[in-house]
């Protein structure tokens, strides 16, 4: 079985390769992924004894070949987007579509939208969401970052942008994905260099009629939709508007079981509670969030490994596994990307350092007791009545009350 990744391929590979594939129905040219220490692994089956389909049982020869299999064009799919399904669902018709299936915009006698403008908070999904598109439709992808593209020389940062319609139109189906597309086309009666007027001008222009750039599609990716050129966001350039918003608890859910689906997780982990409480997180922050908890986890494994060897054994690699305490310990690391405008550096003040107000500090100690012993409650409460400062989870607040009494 020829591999796509440089490993070392000896017993204790294979043993483990085989444990992974043991019970799977396999045949002679057969594509599978396996999840290797957390990374994804391509194989393919080139031989089998007998001929047919086989299954791999505990006493079968498994070999696997030194050769490197042919470098294949990374595809993303659906499913590695997670609290987004409305808005895939109006991507696919709006993008997917017509780049696919043309023809049945020709017989309806109407044009398919010319651009799609994707915005949202950083974080979010939105260079994703369009890179999935472009690889769901067969599509080619040009990419324009909008601080990238600007040269102080005059007409060439014009020249750039007809090259890549040029090019993209030469090879259509294409998407073209201009990501923070405010930096190039910011509103002309608020800059005072020519460079970004020309700059909005020669967009407007390339985008004027699907017919003249061919089967191609604009995207457009910003934090702040409000500051584009007004002319930019009328029908005939960019004809829908779609927000990528923070995802709820449900979204959440969905992105941290796609970020977590080749990590091994301890069984008492409820992957549903721990998303109802990254309250704010965005998608790239739950991703992050991940990588910190497994940090956070190799570090308890540390004392244990001697890291002058040159491999770790086995054992303690399949021993590893990722625990409910990690994931809330690499919240304290994470600050949520909704919430860092509310973010304020916690002062370590107790109650014996306030003077006086004797009834005062007895209602609220009486308070916030009997919200810390009810989380339901407590996350209520201060989800309606101290939005400014709630930018942890309720048992971090809980446990930081917890920590002066």
């Amino acid at each position: 079985m020829p591999i796509n990744e440089v490993v070392t391929i000896d017993k204790e590979f294979t043993d483990f390769v085989k444990n992974r594939l043991k019970g799977l129905p396999l045949s002679i040219g057969d594509e599978i992924s396996v999840m290797i220490l957390g990374n994804s692994m391509e194989f393919k089956i080139s031989n089998t004894t007998p001929k047919g389909i086989v299954k791999i049982e505990r006493s079968s020869v498994l070999k696997i070949l030194s050769e490197t299999a042919t470098d294949k064009k990374p595809r993303i799919t659906y499913e590695e987007i997670g609290g987004l399904g409305d808005t895939v669902k109006a991507m696919r018709e709006i993008v997917e579509l017509p780049l696919r299936h043309p023809e049945l915009f020709s017989r309806l006698g109407v044009e398919p939208h010319s651009g799609v403008l994707l915005y949202g908070s950083p974080g979010c999904g939105k260079t994703l969401l369009a890179r999935v598109i472009a690889s769901e439709s067969d599509a080619n992808m040009y990419l324009i970052n909008g601080p990238e593209i600007m040269n102080k020389y005059y007409g060439e940062t014009e020249a750039k942008l007809r090259d890549i319609f040029k090019e993209a139109k030469d090879n259509s189906p294409s998407i073209i994905f201009i990501d923070e597309i405010d930096a190039i086309a910011p509103k002309r009666e608020e800059v005072y260099g020519d460079v970004e007027k020309r700059v909005v001008a020669q967009l407007l222009a390339l985008m004027d009629g699907l017919t003249e750039r061919g089967n191609v599609i604009v995207l457009g990716a910003s934090n702040r939709p409000d500051s584009l050129d007004p002319a930019l966001r009328r029908p005939g350039r960019f004809d829908r508007e779609l927000e990528i918003s923070v995802p709820n608890a449900d979204g959440r859910l969905e992105i941290l079981q796609i970020h977590t689906r080749g990590m091994p997780l301890a069984a008492d982990i409820d992957l549903k509670n721990f998303a109802s409480d990254l309250h704010g997180y965005t998608g790239a922050d739950i991703k992050s969030l991940c990588r910190e908890s497994a940090i956070k986890a190799i570090r308890r494994y540390l004392p244990e490994i001697d890291l002058e060897n040159e491999r770790i054994p086995s054992k303690i690699l399949q021993s590893m596994e990722i625990k409910l305490r990690d994931l809330y310990d690499a919240t304290l690391e994470v600050i949520p990307t909704a919430m860092r405008q509310f973010y304020v550096e916690r002062a370590k003040v107790l109650w014996n350092d306030v003077g006086g107000l004797n009834d005062e500090k007895k209602y609220w100690k009486i308070t916030w007791l009997q919200l810390s012993t009810h989380l339901i409650n407590l996350e209520r409460w201060v989800s309606n009545h101290l939005k400014v400062y709630y930018f942890m989870d309720h048992q971090v607040v809980e446990r930081r009350f917890l920590l002066e009494h």
